[in-house]
């Protein structure tokens, strides 16, 4: 188990569980070992950054023989995640709410998407995604009773702010908001806006620029 004391950046968090993925899909070939350049080279980034961010957890290695793929994935995964299983929610069970739900329980993930809700009665008191999905006004004594701490947003835009409340008062601690209204909360809860359109606007944009650069 790991004994970092000191923050780790955001941006090395986010490759740690990229690294992660890629380690994992190694061992599933049957990879043992890996070497940092090989690593860097599966993400677009250099062997320094690669042994840079491994340096900051704590973590090194046999540099004759590469990382331990194994070894590696079980350290990052006491980098990120707690002892036991983190439960997590999604708050709106549309079509949004039933993809994330289906990518991150396939997933092998020390966190586990547990119960859904929604303001529809035709999905409320029903099983969606072999998750059960409860009315929204029953998000409180579900979340302390099922020892939820995340919570994902997939409501319509236009309903998510009316459940800040709901959020801070059920002692919710981390927050993935995938609407379009950045949400704020009290010191205490981590929260992560995630706006779906504002990514694909740019990414497209930046494919106009390139488009544009090359019939001048």
């Amino acid at each position: 188990m790991s004994t970092i004391q000191t923050p780790i950046p955001e941006k090395t968090i986010e490759r740690l569980s990229e690294y992660r993925r890629t380690l994992i899909a190694c061992h599933k070939r049957g990879i043992t070992h890996v070497f940092s350049h090989i690593l860097a080279g599966m993400h677009g980034i250099t062997a320094v950054q690669v042994r840079r961010d491994l340096m900051l957890i704590g973590f090194s290695s046999d540099t004759k023989k590469g990382y331990d793929v194994k070894i590696l994935i079980d350290f990052i995964d006491s980098i990120l995640y707690s002892e036991n299983t983190m439960n997590v929610a999604v708050l709106g069970m549309g079509n949004l709410g039933q993809a994330i739900t289906r990518y991150f329980n396939s997933k092998q993930l020390n966190i586990r998407i547990t119960a859904a809700f929604d303001i529809s009665e035709e999905k409320a008191g029903h099983t969606i995604m072999d998750i059960p999905c409860y009315h929204i006004d029953n998000f409180e004594e579900v979340v302390a009773a099922n020892d939820i701490s995340i919570v994902i947003i997939s409501l319509p835009s236009s309903l998510a702010a009316q459940y800040a409340v709901p959020i801070i008062n059920a002692g919710i601690k981390g927050v993935l908001n995938f609407t379009s209204v950045p949400m704020n909360f009290p010191q205490g809860i981590v929260v992560e806006n995630y706006d779906i359109t504002t990514i694909l606007e740019k990414v497209a944009y930046f494919v106009k620029a390139a488009e544009e650069n090359n019939n001048q």
